[in-house]
């Protein structure tokens, strides 16, 4: 028999502790080690228990939520789920992500909630991919504040639009969306659209946040949005949208269909509008998701470009494409947003 994944559970709630311990215990393959009631604590009982995962709640007295995750990435390196009220606050959401938990999720009704038992089967399988995690390849994106006053000219700017890129990424991919977001160039010809695994609940203050972070205008990805040169649309990977042409045959978002998976629907839709000018990106996640998008990418003659498996917190995206040689480029995270600068004027050169 396999050993069972050991979880410390995180929350000041008594409620919360009983309902999380009672749900994760349920599942043959889950074992609740302990409980802790505010970050100071769950410190010592993580080096005292050494559990596979933690699920951790964001308001806390002593140490909150945020703190804690800075401390256990610095003193005792364990995958997060963090469950939260809190989720409308955009300053934590991203804040949680930028510093490396696996998955951010919404309680499903406050802080003491009702019917947490109706995320039973979503929680247990977070905990479950979680568990599975390579936590050497977690990291802290580093970050600085644009002024959006003094950046009004590089940001506004009209240029026009030529190239389409198309990030696709799965669970413990937001930290890598942040990390390369923050340096890629807004003067690019291009939009980039993102598809991630991210709670639709969560996504206005992610998104509100993260354009603070970056030169990049960044917008939640809307059906009939218009897609515009310097801005970046971020959609759920479980409300996805897809390319399409408006009434006036200009390119803008719809939303996908859902009859196949979210990466390679949008991966299609963008090789068939923007073809030789799409460039589609697989960054780390769970699943084989986006392999026959980049089959169309490629078909069209646009660019493919995936993460390579070392650096990835899970490398099974990358590595499905990869594996089916749909891939122009294998990039590392660090070096992702200048690989992607570079292609783009290579091809410009040569056109």
């Amino acid at each position: 028999m396999p050993d069972k994944i050991k979880v410390l559970v995180i929350d000041d709630a008594t409620f919360m502790v009983k309902a999380l311990t009672e749900m994760l215990d349920a599942d043959p393959g889950i074992e609740v080690v302990g409980s802790a009631k505010n970050g100071m604590e769950a410190l010592e009982k993580i080096k005292q228990l050494r559990p596979d995962v933690v699920t951790l709640d964001v308001d806390m007295p002593v140490m909150d939520g945020i703190k804690t995750v800075r401390h256990i990435m610095i003193e005792c390196q364990v995958p997060i789920v963090m469950l939260s009220s809190l989720f409308s606050h955009g300053e934590i959401t991203f804040e949680a992500l930028r510093l490396g938990v696996v998955d951010f999720m919404p309680k499903p009704s406050g802080a003491i909630s009702k019917d947490i038992h109706d995320e039973k089967h979503k929680i247990i399988e977070r905990v479950k991919i979680a568990s599975d995690i390579n936590i050497d390849n977690v990291r802290r994106v580093r970050l600085s504040r644009h002024n959006a006053r003094d950046l009004l000219t590089e940001r506004y700017e009209y240029r026009q639009l030529e190239y389409l890129i198309v990030i696709g990424t799965t669970l413990g991919g937001p930290n890598t969306v942040i990390n390369m977001m923050s340096h890629i160039s807004p003067e690019l010809p291009a939009a980039i659209i993102i598809v991630q695994e991210i709670a639709p609940k969560i996504l206005p203050a992610f998104v509100n946040r993260f354009n603070e972070f970056t030169p990049w205008r960044i917008e939640e990805a809307k059906e009939g949005s218009s897609i515009e040169q310097g801005v970046c649309y971020i959609s759920s990977y479980s409300d996805p949208v897809v390319v399409g042409y408006d009434e006036n045959h200009e390119p803008c978002l719809v939303k996908a269909k859902g009859d196949k998976k979210p990466l390679n629907e949008v991966f299609d839709s963008a090789a068939m509008i923007f073809e030789q000018h799409a460039i589609g990106v697989l960054l780390a996640g769970v699943g084989d998701d986006g392999t026959d998008g980049f089959f169309t990418i490629k078909e069209k003659a646009g660019t493919t470009i995936a993460q390579e498996i070392e650096t990835c917190v899970y490398p099974n995206l990358s590595n499905s494409a990869i594996q089916h040689g749909v891939v122009d480029y294998v990039s590392s995270a660090n070096d992702m947003s200048a690989n992607i600068e570079n292609i783009i004027k290579k091809n410009s050169d040569a056109s």
